[in-house]
């Protein structure tokens, strides 16, 4: 016999919705961080305490945070809309090498190393929040150079792919 349970439970994937909770926002700046969610990158907002980065100090601080923001589990209501992130801790953010350009980002892990939607969501958050004012320039912690990562709309469509890196500087060579 058939049993009528109501008609399906209906949500809009990938869409947390602006709904007032009740709950504050936490205290500090809002950044766009870039989490998986049906198979694609989608950003979300999130909120993190040092904005502001002028030095290259200021500039590591921010970047952790918003490394710490992609390994954070997702909220309750991120999670209910489908998101998650393939970001996975401990990873950290360390001073350029010498003879890194000063816009390096070294990680505890070598980039190639994490898994590409990891890689992806990286990436994304970095170019997008303003960590970098122009391509994603990572290394990890070897001696190895660091690479420049680009985040395009192919990335954020299909973020299993491998993330593109440009043609290594002149210097590089």
């Amino acid at each position: 016999m058939p049993v009528d349970e109501g008609a399906a439970p209906s949500r809009v994937p990938c869409d947390v919705g602006k709904k007032d909770t009740g709950v504050r926002a936490a205290p500090g700046e809002p950044v766009r961080v870039y989490l998986m969610c049906a198979s694609e990158l989608r950003p979300v907002e999130r909120t993190v305490h040092s904005a502001e980065h002028r030095t290259p100090a200021e500039l590591r601080v921010f970047t952790q945070e918003l490394v710490d923001q992609l390994q954070a589990q997702p909220s309750t209501a991120e999670t209910q809309a489908g998101f998650s992130s393939y970001v996975r801790g401990p990873l950290a953010v360390d001073a350029p090498h010498r003879g890194d350009p000063a816009d390096t980002t070294r990680l505890s892990r070598q980039p190639e190393d994490l898994p590409t939607e990891a890689l992806a969501q990286i990436v994304c958050t970095f170019k997008e929040s303003g960590a970098t004012s122009g391509t994603v320039l990572l290394g990890g912690p070897g001696d190895y150079p660091a690479r420049p990562y680009i985040c395009d709309q192919e990335i954020k469509h299909r973020p299993d792919s491998a993330v593109p890196t440009l043609s290594p500087t002149p210097s590089e060579t």
